[in-house]
């Protein structure tokens, strides 16, 4: 069976939107769950989960094109990261049209 690389980049740019979506919760809630009190352990925390979030992220728009960049599939590989970061563009929109409706 062929891969679809349409609906391949979509699966990415969703798993973006849901990795973006718990980390928003968690900073949206994390003065209940955590506390008011800064400590010692907060600016730690948040330049893990920012380093976390890069890994992620990228592993999740590049990784994929970047091995097949290096297996030769060089057009392809360009294709798919396009795909990708079009999807991510369009779910932004939704995510905005979402902010603006709700309004």
């Amino acid at each position: 069976m062929k891969d679809n690389p349409v609906a391949h980049s979509l699966g990415h740019a969703v798993l973006v939107l849901l990795y973006v979506t718990l980390v928003a919760s968690i900073m949206n809630h994390g003065s209940v769950w955590f506390g008011q009190k800064d400590t010692a352990f907060t600016p730690i925390l948040v330049l893990m989960l920012f380093v976390l979030s890069a890994a992620i992220t990228s592993a999740l728009v590049l990784g994929r094109p970047v091995l097949m960049y290096f297996d030769g599939q060089k057009k392809e590989a360009l294709k798919f990261f396009g795909y990708t970061v079009g999807w991510m563009f369009a779910l932004t929109v939704v995510v905005f049209a979402v902010m603006v409706a709700s309004k």
